[in-house]
């Protein structure tokens, strides 16, 4: 038992969730030791059982996968985060990835697949499934040394951006929300992701991360 991997399942679907617990139970060297429904569950079942790997959904009410992933790699560097997700866009591949994932797999990926990421990221490796792999060399292969992070920030969507500058203008939520046309609770949700890809503690924190790269300075 010494050499089983200890893994934590996270995702809001209950039934997704128990499938992949069934999964990972049948598979050798795996032993799930815990589940949770979203990111703030994620995190104090990480502190109660210490897993070796937790298996991160990306979309979760309440806290998300960027933020708990983040929170997880700040607290308990020897717990390798996986995202497990459908989202398979560049912009939440860096993110997850900035945010401290060491792997990032399709939920339409194999059990063999999920094994052997699990095995990977436990062993000290960054581990992608088969189409992620994909995307992540041709992200590099496609983008010439020169213009690599010519945009401040380049895990941040063009939205989380916006966001982020007016944050470093000053503007609260409320006031995010006219300046964009977006409902205050689209806003929180914004200023959180912006915070996990950052790896910011506070919207303090974002906001003098955002001013020392030149944004805020408008209005």
């Amino acid at each position: 038992m010494s050499n089983t991997v200890r893994v934590l399942v996270v995702d809001d679907h209950p039934v997704f969730r128990a499938g992949m617990v069934t999964v990972l139970e049948d598979l050798d060297d795996l032993d799930v030791v815990g589940q949770a429904a979203d990111g703030a569950e994620a995190l104090a079942e990480v502190e109660r059982l210490a897993p070796d790997v937790v298996l991160m959904d990306l979309r979760m009410p309440g806290m998300g996968g960027l933020e708990a992933t983040a929170r997880i790699g700040t607290t308990h560097p020897a717990t390798a985060v996986i995202v497990l997700t459908m989202d398979e866009d560049d912009d939440s591949v860096f993110a997850a990835l900035r945010a401290g994932a060491r792997g990032y797999l399709l939920k339409e990926d194999d059990g063999d697949d999920i094994r052997r990421a699990i095995l990977g990221v436990a062993r000290g490796e960054a581990v992608f499934g088969p189409r992620i792999a994909q995307r992540v060399l041709a992200f590099f292969a496609g983008a010439p040394a020169h213009t690599r992070g010519a945009v401040p920030f380049p895990q941040l969507t063009d939205r989380e951006r916006e966001v982020l500058d007016l944050l470093a203008q000053g503007l609260d939520n409320p006031s995010i929300a006219r300046r964009l046309v977006l409902s205050e609770k689209t806003v929180r949700n914004r200023v959180s992701d912006v915070l996990a890809k950052l790896r910011a503690r506070s919207r303090a924190e974002a906001v003098a991360i955002a001013r020392d790269a030149g944004l805020g300075t408008a209005g």
